[in-house]
């Protein structure tokens, strides 16, 4: 790739907004940032290490509160593109941030790949436990890269599917999408997500990680204090910096 298009989820706290979270462990929603600071932090060492790559960050972000002018179950938004979303749960807020900025990335960016990055599902954890992120590709080449990045870097990585027979989950009676599963059954929460968030990539290579479960630690671990862990970071640079080695050997 020569040109990168990095995407982190930016909400800066997350009560769940009208579908409001339980209180027992709402203060760790302080944390609901990590992909926007692992794509920042990810920037700002490759322009310290002069990576000789093309790397553009685009970090949306907000809050999401309770309140007179909060979105609503049933509320229909207009996505950057034009795309509609029917919003079912307002808890399900972070794709719908992520998916402007991916709209965005794919239309004004012109990327050779995508790469998003976020605390998006708790299924996740459900699914690959506290050890290992998730990430959903597009690209077999785009996904083996990161993987492979992953396993160099420490931020393991394990590849999960699309899987196209969900899709029908995201169909809305009164929008082009709906934010959450509708009507259906197929209870593949991390999945559905990251399908949601493929419709606004606009077929470029993309590839989604899901980092909810290994965005903090809740105790100290290894290499890791407790609190935010700072995954993405290692790895998304180990993903650029292998890049750059392979364009160079091209050249050569």
């Amino acid at each position: 790739a020569k040109r990168v298009a990095l995407v982190g989820k930016g909400i800066t706290f997350d009560t769940g907004g009208i579908s409001i979270k339980p209180a027992a462990n709402m203060h760790h929603m302080t944390s609901d940032m990590g992909g926007a600071a692992a794509v920042i932090a990810t920037v700002v060492l490759a322009a310290k290490q002069k990576l000789p790559i093309d790397v553009i960050a685009t970090v949306p972000m907000a809050e999401n509160m309770p309140s007179a002018t909060a979105q609503r179950p049933g509320d229909v938004l207009t996505q950057y593109g034009g795309t509609t979303v029917e919003v079912l749960n307002p808890d399900a807020e972070g794709r719908l941030v992520l998916a402007d900025a991916l709209a965005y990335a794919a239309s004004r960016l012109d990327p050779d790949a995508i790469v998003d990055i976020a605390t998006l599902t708790g299924a996740i954890g459900i699914a690959l436990g506290r050890e290992y992120g998730a990430v959903f590709a597009s690209s077999d080449e785009l996904a083996a890269d990161l993987l492979r990045a992953g396993e160099a870097s420490g931020d393991r990585l394990w590849r999960m599917p699309l899987v196209e027979d969900y899709r029908p989950a995201l169909d809305s009676a009164v929008a082009d999408l709906a934010n959450i599963e509708s009507g259906t059954s197929f209870g593949a929460g991390s999945i559905t997500a990251a399908l949601f968030l493929r419709e606004f990539t606009e077929g470029r290579p993309w590839a989604h990680l899901d980092i909810a479960a290994v965005g903090r630690t809740t105790a100290d671990e290894g290499i890791h204090s407790k609190g935010a862990t700072g995954y993405g970071v290692r790895l998304l640079l180990g993903y650029l910096t292998a890049q750059t080695a392979v364009a160079a050997d091209t050249a050569a």
